[in-house]
């Protein structure tokens, strides 16, 4: 998913972000190893643990490293967006669409897949869930300063954790629970290309049975917009698949995007992702997982996306607007970051996603009026589409 961590992005670095875990944020598997109650075990079980996953991690490495793609040469839809999309982002990926936008234009592309097939998007999703927070803030349904713990079955000190603190990654919350079991989870996921991000809500729910809040404030939080998302779907009475698609995704007209929980809801217009070692990676999809990475568009609809953003039409729409630091270089609101990009000197709206197959782009420009969404089927470091994102927002606004 998502999942599901946010990485440094965008033309220029971010500083060092406490962990490469946090640093390339969708895909991040690295965490402390902990127990089941969240107790560190002893040096010596953690060494022959981590020396038992490594070495065969590194075998396997070194026996088998094929490469992603590479992209076919022909292509759907706009024709110099095609190009200069291949140009930008390289040709090392099986799949890649590409949406341009204005307040009156829309252009899409796609090299290796239709303009109506699915990819993941990644942590895309949790702009998603920033928008239904923001939308469900204006209804009267909920407040920012609304307890996580008022709508979930949680323990203090996490049930006191506002849904403010959730949606803007102040929770103290780890980017994942530091169980053994999730722990697991990211090590086969490494190593098979496996999903490892497919808890149900309830086994999410008690593995954060003793939580402690001990990361400082702006630390990225995969777990946290899950439990925003469950929290708004509680709230609501319904499914957060349900209330996404009824709140955001129809109004907007965004008909093809799909909140899959299990593979038996994938089709033939689902893209098969591959790892950055070129190997097919398993979808990543889950209950608890879907607010903060679980979601699949194709090209139009994140077209319809970006419009959306740009023009101020979407619902919740307020979720853009930035409320606190995030870090050096951007700002957040409800999930989305906001930056100046120092090639043009304009403010940036923006988010990004990893999953083990697919990275994902989308951002807006509104002093050059432009948007800008990236789907590609390759589980590379999301840093790369997001700087190759924001290098598209700069040369399709200088020709706008």
């Amino acid at each position: 998913m998502a999942a599901l961590e946010r990485p440094r992005p965008g033309p220029g670095s971010r500083g060092a972000h406490r962990a490469a875990a946090r640093r390339d944020r969708d895909r991040a598997v690295n965490g402390r190893v902990v127990t089941p109650t969240g107790r560190a075990p002893g040096t010596g079980r953690r060494v022959l643990v981590i020396v038992m996953c490594v070495l065969p991690a590194l075998a396997a490495g070194l026996l088998w490293r094929p490469a992603p793609g590479p992209l076919p040469s022909g292509h759907v839809g706009d024709a110099g967006l095609a190009e200069l999309a291949r140009d930008v982002i390289g040709p090392d990926r099986p799949a890649l669409a590409v949406a341009a936008v204005t307040a009156q234009d829309v252009r899409t592309a796609a090299i290796g897949a239709g303009l109506q097939d699915r990819f993941e998007i990644g942590s895309i999703s949790k702009g998603l869930t920033g928008l239904l927070f923001a939308d469900m803030i204006g209804r009267g349904e909920v407040t920012p300063e609304t307890r996580v713990g008022a709508l979930l079955p949680l323990d203090p000190p996490l049930a006191d954790v506002t849904l403010a603190q959730l949606a803007t990654h102040h929770s103290g919350l780890t980017s994942q629970p530091e169980t053994m079991g999730q722990f697991l989870r990211n090590y086969w996921g490494s190593l098979a290309a496996a999903n490892p991000y497919d808890a149900t809500l309830a086994e999410r729910l008690a593995s954060l049975e003793g939580a402690e809040l001990t990361e400082p404030p702006a630390t990225y939080s995969n777990t946290g917009f899950e439990l925003l998302g469950a929290a708004l779907a509680a709230a609501a009475g319904a499914s957060y698949p349900q209330l996404l698609a009824e709140r955001v995704l129809g109004p907007l007209g965004m008909q093809d995007t799909i909140v899959p929980v299990s593979a038996a809801e994938l089709g033939p217009g689902d893209v098969i992702g591959e790892t950055g070692g070129g190997r097919r990676a398993d979808p990543w999809l889950g209950e608890a997982a879907a607010p903060a990475g679980a979601v699949r568009a194709d090209v139009t609809d994140m077209a319809v996306l970006a419009r959306a953003l740009l023009t101020g039409e979407a619902p919740g729409i307020d979720a853009l607007a930035p409320r606190l630091p995030f870090d050096e270089e951007d700002r957040i609101g409800w999930a989305w970051f906001t930056r100046t990009d120092p090639e043009t000197g304009h403010e940036v709206v923006w988010h990004n996603g990893g999953t083990g197959g697919f990275t994902a782009f989308i951002g807006i420009d509104r002093q050059a009026g432009v948007g800008v969404a990236v789907l590609s089927a390759v589980g590379e470091s999301p840093n790369h589409v997001t700087r190759a994102g924001f290098s598209l927002l700069a040369r399709i606004g200088a020709d706008a």
